[in-house]
């Protein structure tokens, strides 16, 4: 079963084409490795180098996807010129020790094809978990990731990052 993936361009800085700043015209897209689901902002006519969307998408992303690429594009009067691309590992925001269904504050260094860096694209992404499987009352709960409160056949979890002691004033 896919999970649901939101995931929201928000900006790019310091976009360069031809070693020269972008003075208008960009999109981002963005697509999992493991679909063929393509999402494309709308262009940005008018912030140049730091382009803005703050654009929602929301994604199925299969489980066995590894990255989610976003590419920042430009028209120009020759056409479609690819600026750079960052791949963003879904382990970043899926997994550990992380709360699934928070929202995470990300930033890449994009690459162009030339594997130069070029600028950087902001993003935030959440994974949408549902409370329950189907949609009739009887439905059952999704299982949730934690350490069982009591061995009694409870529902109920403990989440966070365990602490670890150990004995440092040991007598040698």
């Amino acid at each position: 079963m896919p999970r649901t993936l939101e995931i929201t361009i928000l900006s790019c800085e310091n976009l360069r084409l031809n070693k020269r700043s972008i003075k208008k015209n960009t999109f981002v897209t963005v697509q999992s490795d493991a679909s063929s689901e393509l999402n494309i902002t709308r262009v940005d006519s008018d912030n140049g180098s730091y382009p803005s969307w703050n654009e929602k998408f929301v994604m199925d992303m299969p489980l066995h996807a590894r990255f989610i690429t976003a590419e920042v594009k430009c028209k120009t009067i020759t056409g479609v010129k690819n600026v750079g691309f960052a791949r963003i590992p879904v382990s970043d925001f899926i997994g550990g020790y992380v709360p699934e269904n928070q929202v995470h504050f990300l930033s890449y260094r994009l690459w162009d094809s030339k594997v130069n860096r070029n600028g950087v694209i902001n993003v935030s992404v959440r994974v949408k978990v549902s409370q329950h499987v189907g949609s009739n009352s009887m439905s059952l709960p999704v299982a949730v990731k934690g350490v069982p409160v009591a061995g009694n056949g409870s529902s109920r979890v403990v989440t966070g990052i365990p602490a670890v002691w150990l004995n440092c004033h040991s007598n040698r």
